[in-house]
């Protein structure tokens, strides 16, 4: 039987209905999902599986998953291991860390069985924001169930110079075999980043609401929040990024989001991929931020308007 986890709905402001699982992938870590029912009148159009970024929680996509309830679809999120109150994987909880980067298709494949247990409404899409971004594109080249996705920001490329990528690939070994392959990647703090950057001149979003919104909610829960990544992670990043360089792309509908004053992501790799991917359209985003998804309000309908349209065609 699934068991019921910890969900701070007062924190996320989601739809009426939701409620959190715990969840063990095949290769036993315990990791939480949130689902979001679809309640309004009408037909549902199908599922959004909700892919975060890292650092990032279920909480934080409440309000998003409002938005796709107002626009006829239900939603599911994932804390992925390492994460929100997934297990944390090193004795540091706050250092971000996985073993591989593939071992994300495993929290995956636990949520859908998940949703195949709830008889969550088909056809299934993704909403993949930054890392969720690498995960879902590596999900629809193994050919997991969904019919079309919508990626913000997604971490085709890690935010490194061609140097700083060469150095990690020439120190990861090196950092194994000294033992030092978990520590933070040098450059990052403990801190999520909205503990310690204030609101004028972040990186992730510009309006102000929001950014208080994603903070008070680490505030509130602090076991939600998470620093820098592992040298091990970030070496795993670039791994991911090359191994996905070299597949084939799916023949599914893809939207690309990205802001204009996007900063995190390598631009350049991201807009390399869409332009090599026939069935995938990049969607500029003016004086958008990195997280296009909690940025202004005009913004965050432009999203959720064009990712409605994409997916409910494909449930017609």
């Amino acid at each position: 039987m699934t068991e019921t986890a910890p969900y701070f709905a007062d924190l996320a402001e989601g739809p009426e209905g939701g409620s959190a699982y715990w969840l063990t992938t095949s290769d036993g870590v315990r990791i939480r999902a949130a689902l979001w029912p679809y309640q309004g009148d009408g037909t549902c159009k199908g599922t959004v599986f909700i892919l975060p970024g890292r650092t990032e929680c279920i909480e934080k996509y409440g309000r998003g998953a409002a938005d796709l309830a107002a626009r006829g679809f239900a939603s599911l999120a994932i804390d992925w291991r390492g994460q929100g109150i997934a297990d944390r994987l090193l004795a540091d909880r706050n250092i971000g860390h996985v073993g591989t980067f593939p071992d994300y298709q495993k929290d995956l494949d636990a949520v859908i069985t998940l949703a195949e247990e709830k008889t969550m409404p088909k056809p299934w899409f993704i909403l993949g924001h930054s890392m969720g971004g690498a995960i879902g594109l590596r999900a629809l080249m193994e050919g997991k169930p969904f019919l079309a996705a919508g990626f913000s920001a997604p971490m085709w490329g890690i935010g490194l110079t061609p140097i700083q990528k060469a150095m990690v690939r020439f120190l990861s070994p090196v950092m194994h075999a000294l033992g030092l392959q978990n520590r933070r990647a040098p450059g990052t703090k403990a801190q999520t980043y909205m503990l310690w950057h204030p609101f004028e001149d972040n990186l992730l979003t510009s309006d102000a609401e929001t950014y208080r919104y994603m903070t008070d909610q680490i505030i509130a829960q602090p076991d939600l929040g998470l620093g820098g990544p592992s040298t091990h992670w970030v070496s795993e990043a670039i791994a991911e990024n090359d191994w996905a360089r070299e597949q084939p792309l799916p023949d599914v509908p893809v939207l690309c989001f990205l802001g204009t004053d996007e900063k995190i992501v390598n631009t350049a790799a991201v807009k390399d991929l869409v332009a090599r991917w026939p069935s995938c359209e990049l969607v500029p985003v003016a004086h958008g931020r990195h997280e296009i998804p909690m940025e202004a309000p005009a913004s965050r309908a432009l999203f959720y308007d064009r990712l409605a349209a994409v997916f409910a065609a494909q449930s017609a």
